[in-house]
């Protein structure tokens, strides 16, 4: 009998294309430099210019606004293979990649002209902004308001947390009440499209405190914005008048696809990790043998390699469910479970693999088990996934 699996496994001439160069750009220019940008926490600068030069930036841009106009499904493969070569590197593309997507879908005409041919080139980075110092997962619970001042003028002020590229971006997408008096309350918060100075710590009624410092992740700055009294023009609400108390239900939408993202970042992590793990192991020797050849490393790279298969079987499956139009928020959440966990755990078991050698800086592993568990947080919790899994279900199977 025969088996269709063209639908999950195999790529299209451009697609192998596409990810073979950007394998070559993460083996030649990423890994190399990887530690040496991670030990300092440095902002990856030239790597950043190479990718602009490709045109990563623009990848799901349509092309009559500069980009490639490809599909999710290409862009998880391209972060697939960016992750790989080290996380941060995805972490500049992933919420930009986000901005665009909320202006794509929900965006004047004039916003997508504004905005998107600049982000396309990546003159313009974007980022996008839920968290609050008190608000994690219940995004319904933020506190920072946009209060009308003139008829065509906002002022937005409060506290928003864990930015990545808060300070470095052009343009900030973040989501405020405008009516925190909605019952209920996610019908009060509208999404603004907030243009700033890149690196500018303190520009008029926005200050950016120094970037937080955190336990891998480095290279990409994780940032506070504290806005007081931060004008906004009108036409500054994504998706114009009517996009008014809509911003809980766009940035939610956006998670959607967000997910898939960091779905994708997960494989990565794990692919690399199972490929160190492969390497060392045949490499070193343990009671007159490699270690490979003793049946509890087996094991082990057994666990990975099935891991990373099925991560990477559901990812795609999410990603191409929704280039087809179908809607993927169960597969999307399932994917960005597992991937996540198998991330961490492949990590780990690459890290017990390399004994000794693993928690020492000297080698690529100790950079990845510290890196990896920020896909159990960032897009939702393990947790919070589990919770949209099990009500998904529940919903699409009643009794």
């Amino acid at each position: 009998m025969a088996v269709a699996t063209d639908t999950y496994t195999e790529k299209t001439d451009e697609q192998k294309a596409i990810t073979e160069m950007v394998r070559q750009f993460a083996d030649n220019e990423i890994i190399p430099v990887a530690e040496e940008y991670d030990s300092e926490d440095k902002f990856p600068e030239p790597i950043v210019e190479q990718m602009k030069e490709l045109g990563l930036f623009g990848v799901t841009i349509p092309e009559e606004h500069g980009g490639m106009g490809l599909d999710l499904t290409t862009y998880a493969m391209i972060v697939e293979e960016l992750s790989r070569g080290w996380i941060s590197i995805s972490g500049v593309v992933n919420t930009h990649f986000i901005g665009s997507y909320l202006l794509m879908k929900f965006g004047t005409d004039e916003q997508k002209d504004h905005f998107l041919p600049r982000m396309a080139t990546g003159e313009i980075r974007a980022a996008f902004s839920l968290s609050e110092p008190e608000v994690g997962s219940d995004v319904q619970g933020i506190k920072s308001t946009a209060k009308r001042v003139a008829e065509d003028e906002w002022e937005i002020s409060g506290q928003k947390m864990w930015v990545t590229n808060g300070l470095l971006s052009g343009v900030v997408f973040v989501l405020v009440k405008t009516d925190p008096k909605a019952d209920p309350p996610y019908k009060g918060m509208t999404c603004f499209i907030c243009e700033k100075e890149p690196g500018a710590a303190e520009v008029p009624g926005l200050r950016i405190p120094p970037k937080i410092r955190k336990m891998g992740y480095k290279g990409v700055e994780s940032t506070e914005l504290v806005f007081d009294g931060f004008k906004v023009a009108d036409d500054r609400v994504l998706g114009g008048p009517e996009g008014i108390g809509q911003g809980f239900v766009q940035m939610m939408d956006a998670l959607e696809v967000g997910r898939v993202n960091v779905a994708a970042r997960g494989v990565g992590v794990a692919q690399r990790a199972l490929e160190l793990a492969l390497r060392y192991s045949q490499q070193r020797k343990a009671f007159g043998k490699p270690i490979a050849q003793h049946q509890a490393i087996t094991f082990k790279l057994a666990e990975m390699g099935t891991r990373l298969e099925a991560a990477r079987l559901l990812t795609l499956k999410a990603a191409r469910m929704k280039d087809a139009g179908e809607r993927s928020d169960l597969e999307a959440g399932m994917a960005k479970l597992f991937a996540s966990e198998a991330a961490r755990a492949n990590a780990e078991d690459a890290l017990r693999i390399h004994g000794g050698y693993g928690y020492s800086k000297e080698y690529e592993i100790e950079r990845i088990y510290r890196d990896a568990p920020l896909l159990l947080i960032g897009e939702g919790t393990s947790e919070i996934q589990k919770m949209v899994i099990g009500k998904k279900l529940l919903e699409r199977n009643p009794i």
